[in-house]
């Protein structure tokens, strides 16, 4: 059966899978350089505003919210106008907001600005992984997700050094303006790139057939991607994405992974700032560059999914993610400097792994609203997960914060144990 939808998608070394992972990459590029751009200068804005770093935070967690409140939104415009159009509206809209951004009066007009940028940027994360799934040959999906998703490393990455090199310069407002740039530039490169699509067809808004019944007397077989649920409302085909435990162990994986990576990164710099490592806010700042062994875990993992499957490489990145946080708790830089990069590899390496099988896994019909629950359990995770981590830090200290990631990790695993079952509808062959 692979074999047979091998063909109905690009394979890798093909025109069409080269147009798509480098469209894919810049849009990946756009979403997360905005979405992050201004972590790098809250101090300058805390200045500017006159503001407590709480309050001027809230420019970060205002865009991620915004982000996960509108995701299934664009999974229902994406069914509705193609996956194509909606994210370039999506990326054109965020940028111009983006460009918008420096010029705000005071902090509550850059919260607003902020919120409807993460609401608009939330289309391209909420579909990227169906429009893969439709346009990819199966058998090389997990690689071209993984190209994916090591461009949105990348961007999250060069958000933050981007914004934060201008705004040595010029300030905050040059910094924020200058990756609405890099955004605007990717967008071009995105526009340029990607081809058009031919495995979803857009859903008719009045269409109405009763279940069973589409395609017939037409005289055609219904669009590669429709499925033969391709007329069924919204509400319908969030169904659709709930209804497997396979896809629930996959939002749950992004859900605790998220929480435990968001964790590590929020308050690795408070233990290393602390005895007996003693380093600069400087130095601290540059551990984001262990981001860099996110875009590699991102980039390999998908070769290794083609050799092993998706189930054995999933639940060993998730051991291989705990024990890279073991390590973080012992008094050593070099072995806390180890154990970051394994932790950000393994994490990107999960990451890339479940993202994929969503859209490999989730019916047809329900593709797009499966991707979309998966960001949204991403985003949650960070926000509810990495405020937790938070209060286990303050009340017990590193120690224990190690030990609540790797229960968040341990959680995951057992989790994917749902993922054995064969998805609804399908036989066991099916599923293998």
């Amino acid at each position: 059966m692979a074999t047979g939808r091998d063909a109905l998608g690009h394979a890798a070394g093909s025109s069409g899978y080269r147009r798509i992972t480098v469209a894919m990459t810049a849009a990946g590029v756009a979403t997360f350089a905005q979405l992050y751009a201004v972590q790098a200068v809250l101090p300058g804005m805390a200045d500017d505003f006159s503001a407590a770093a709480s309050t001027v935070a809230l420019s970060v967690s205002f865009a991620t919210a915004g982000l996960a409140a509108c995701v299934l939104v664009w999974s229902g415009l994406a069914d509705r106008f193609g996956r194509v159009g909606t994210m370039t509206a999506a990326l054109a809209v965020s940028t111009v907001l983006g460009l918008a951004a420096p010029f705000a009066p005071e902090i509550w007009s850059l919260l607003l600005l902020r919120a409807l940028q993460g609401a608009f940027l939330g289309g391209v994360p909420a579909v990227a992984m169906a429009y893969l799934a439709e346009e990819i040959a199966p058998s090389h999906l997990s690689r071209a997700a993984g190209i994916y998703i090591a461009g949105n490393t990348v961007g999250g990455m060069s958000g933050r050094l981007v914004a934060g090199a201008v705004a040595d310069l010029g300030g905050w407002r040059w910094g924020v303006g200058a990756d609405s740039l890099l955004a605007l530039a990717a967008l071009v490169v995105f526009l340029a790139a990607v081809p058009p699509a031919r495995g979803f067809a857009p859903r008719p808004r009045n269409r109405r057939r009763k279940d069973g019944a589409e395609g017939a007397g037409a005289g055609r077989a219904p669009a590669h991607g429709a499925g033969p649920g391709g007329g069924q409302g919204l509400l319908r085909r969030v169904g659709g994405a709930v209804g497997d435990p396979g896809l629930l162990a996959l939002y749950a994986h992004a859900l605790l992974l998220m929480g435990a990576f968001v964790t590590v990164y929020n308050y690795l710099g408070f233990r290393m700032m602390d005895a007996p490592f003693g380093l600069s806010q400087t130095v601290v700042a540059f551990l984001f560059v262990a981001y860099l062994a996110g875009t590699a875990g991102s980039a390999a993992v998908g070769r290794a999914v083609e050799r092993f499957g998706r189930h054995p490489v999933l639940a060993a990145s998730v051991l291989l993610m705990a024990a890279g946080a073991a390590l973080l708790v012992l008094p050593a830089f070099p072995v806390v400097a180890a154990g970051l990069l394994v932790l950000t590899f393994f994490f990107f390496a999960a990451h890339t792994t479940a993202s994929a099988w969503v859209g490999h896994r989730a019916r047809p019909f329900a593709r797009a609203q499966a991707a979309a629950l998966y960001t949204l359990a991403y985003y949650l995770g960070s926000s509810a997960f990495g405020w937790l981590g938070g209060v286990v830090f303050d009340t017990w200290g590193w120690g224990a914060v190690v030990g609540y990631v790797t229960a968040l990790c341990t959680l995951a695993l057992v989790s994917g144990l749902a993922l054995r079952a064969a998805p609804r509808g399908e036989g066991r062959g099916a599923a293998a």
